[in-house]
């Protein structure tokens, strides 16, 4: 007993010494943390379940329960053409039918039983695709297959998927024509060096009102243009393939494109709910498709076409497990039965990883032989026997020798948006209230949250911790430091690598002037970041959350501006705060540009590292700035400086930056400073835009 009161002396005097120090523990059963009064301390309970990924998984259940097909055929006449202009709409598809081909040949190599040449061709006014065109010897017409890709390594020259393809339709009496994706194969950035053409690269396209998936389409539309121009070619009889990308593209072309008479989608057919929160690329992704439509709802646009699908048993990809295909053809089914067109569909699942195999080629070339040729069952049909090429020999051009008609994504980005800067810059008016509600549909903040109830937990480190839940079941962690002169009202700070990211020095600035403090975890940031977020990887930063709120018909930017806009109005009314600053970095700082520019309750703004336009660039990193800044349609309406017109707010910029993260100076923070001051003018708002 005495040893217990000599230990409990001992912490009764270290704790009032550092109390007067003012330093605070935290005491667990595993360990005692000690907390400065210069520390951060958590809100939140460790080893608690991961909120976002719940919560969005949650939302993708409900709308898969939710979406049905109609299954009279009135009905479904006019879903049909809804859901296609739908799909049109949301991607940003740009169809070019009376566009010139202008198709150049660079190689031709003749094998046994027929030919196959190195080809580029327009797809876009001054865009080009490289491709490999493969001929059966003999007069035709034959039947035609697009061959799409997938995120290949190497391209359409790939000896593990898409070069067999090519080989063995040409062998079975079928042109095929295997397409490079947008911004793979020979149409990366450096000719010759791989890069993935998602993430941030792909994601760019979002900002010019356009989309991976739709260039996509369009390019493979295009292919469809050229195979039916072919004087050895069947126009009535094109077939459509590819795995994983490649398969998605293939459903999304077959869809959208009536010429395509038999579709075989490979690794690739799952719902629409198994891609939220699953590592999908953005080229995968439809704006707001999980508000309209799950996959079945695609696929039925294709019926009554012909339509197989193959999904392997050894997949590692959730979104592509053969229970998820098999939801998706059930769903399917109904639709062929009603127009008469059962035997149709069909679906197989094969025992291998993820791939475009021997096996599917079999499924492939017995599919089409019955529905593009007549002849067989549809069963597998047992390939012949091919020789694979060097990947040198199907370049349409020599590494490091590309013709410039082969635009990349970056260029292409940086093109467009100069186009649109240039249009948006020429208004001589600006209607503020038509620009506010046309903001609101970008960043899809129509529905604002209410504050269901404030969570208060012990304090710690001088800081109240609190977190707010919403009508929307979100957990917006708070730290909270009263202000010590009540005139000087608070600053809410937020930065999106979390508030552990936040200098000790910038607090302590604010506290010597009195204001009051906020520090506040956005979703998907600091202690609400997902588990299923790949933090170490720059360009992943955000990648699978932006890309799920985008399905749900959320962005990221936009969720941050309704909960800056919930924190705001809880100081307000809490503790009657009469002035309410927000500081922010990044992407944060812009989350509250938007709330002051949609009329949010927030007075004078700091943004930090922000850009000051959507521009693209190549002086810096395409991944400066995280997935969750892409806002879909964004230059098309304005640009940054039209939103600080907007706001009517005094704005101070430290270290303004482009969008790859180069520090804007001199001459050209000269033009932006005329470009903001311009547009404050046009709009008749009040405030002033600093660049520090």
């Amino acid at each position: 007993m005495k040893r217990l009161l000599f230990v409990f002396g001992i912490f009764l005097a270290v704790h009032l010494h550092a109390r007067a120090a003012g330093i605070m523990y935290s005491v667990s059963s595993s360990s005692w943390k000690v907390l400065t009064s210069d520390s951060l301390p958590s809100v939140l309970t460790n080893n608690r379940a991961d909120l976002i990924e719940s919560r969005l998984r949650d939302q993708a259940v409900l709308k898969f329960g939710a979406h049905q097909i109609p299954l009279n055929r009135q009905d479904f006449d006019k879903y049909q053409i809804w859901l296609r202009n739908s799909i049109i709409q949301k991607t940003g598809l740009v169809v070019n039918p009376n566009l010139p081909l202008n198709i150049k040949e660079t190689g031709s190599i003749q094998m046994k039983g027929y030919r196959i040449k190195n080809i580029a061709f327009q797809t876009l006014p001054g865009v080009y695709a490289t491709a490999n065109l493969f001929i059966p010897d003999g007069k035709g017409p034959f039947p035609a297959v697009i061959n799409m890709l997938g995120h290949w390594r190497k391209g359409k020259s790939e000896k593990d998927g898409p070069q067999p393809l090519g080989h063995s339709l040409a062998l079975n009496g079928y042109v095929c024509l295997t397409v490079d994706p947008w911004g793979a194969g020979e149409r990366t950035s450096e000719h010759g060096v791989f890069e993935y053409h998602g993430a941030n690269l792909g994601a760019s396209l979002l900002n010019i009102g356009e989309s991976l998936n739709g260039i996509q389409i369009s390019d493979n539309m295009r292919g469809v243009d050229l195979l039916s121009s072919l004087p050895y070619v069947d126009p009535k009889n094109i077939g459509a393939t590819g795995a994983s990308g490649g398969g998605n593209q293939t459903m999304w072309l077959a869809a959208i494109d009536e010429r395509i008479k038999a579709a075989v989608p490979v690794v690739s057919i799952g719902t629409f709910e198994s891609y939220i929160m699953r590592s999908n690329c953005v080229c995968e992704l439809l704006n707001d498709g999980l508000t309209m439509t799950e996959e079945a709802g695609v696929l039925s646009l294709i019926a009554p076409r012909a339509l197989k699908m193959c999904n392997h048993k050894q997949d590692a990809a959730p979104a592509f497990f053969p229970v998820e295909m098999q939801r998706t053809f059930e769903n399917t089914k109904p639709v062929y039965k009603m127009l008469g067109a059962e035997s149709k569909i069909s679906s197989q699942v094969i025992d291998r990883t993820h791939g475009y195999w021997s096996e599917d080629r079999e499924a492939m070339l017995g599919w089409f032989d019955l529905h593009l040729k007549g002849i067989g069952t549809g069963a597998p049909k047992k390939e012949l026997p091919f020789e694979l090429l060097p990947d040198e020999q199907l370049y349409v051009y020599p590494i490091g020798k590309r013709d410039p008609i082969i635009t990349t994504t970056a260029a292409y980005s940086e093109r467009r948006g100069k186009e649109l800067r240039a249009a948006f810059l020429n208004a001589s008016t600006i209607d503020v209230s038509e620009k506010q509600e046309e903001l609101r549909n970008i960043l899809r903040t129509h529905v604002q949250p209410a504050l269901r109830k404030a969570h208060q937990y012990t304090s710690l480190g001088g800081w109240d911790r609190l977190a707010l839940e919403s009508s929307d079941d979100k957990l917006i962690p708070l730290l909270h430091m009263a202000p010590s002169v009540p005139s000087m009202g608070y600053i809410i700070i937020s930065n999106p690598s979390g508030k552990k990211a936040i200098s000790l020095e910038q607090i302590d600035e604010l506290k010597k002037k009195g204001q009051g403090i906020v520090i506040v975890d956005l979703s998907g940031t600091g202690e609400v970041v997902s588990n299923k977020e790949n933090t170490a990887n720059k360009s992943m930063v955000l990648h699978t959350q932006s890309r799920s709120e985008l399905w749900l018909g959320k962005t990221i930017l936009g969720e941050w501006v309704k909960e800056l806009g919930l924190v705001s109005e809880y100081l307000r009314s809490k503790y009657q705060a009469q002035k309410v600053n927000l500081d922010g970095t990044r992407e944060s700082g812009l989350a509250g540009l938007f709330l002051a520019a949609l009329g949010g309750r927030v007075d004078d703004l700091v943004l930090r590292e922000a850009p000051l336009s959507y521009q693209f660039d190549t002086d810096g990193s395409v991944d400066f700035f995280s997935m969750g800044i892409h806002l879909p349609g964004f230059l098309v309406w304005g640009d940054v400086s039209l939103v600080a017109a907007l706001s009517g707010k005094n704005i101070k910029v430290i270290n303004p930056v482009s969008m790859s993260g180069v520090k804007i100076s001199g001459n050209r923070l000269e033009e932006f400073q005329t470009e903001y001051a311009r547009l404050r003018t046009l709009a008749r708002q009040q405030g002033n835009t600093i660049f520090n």
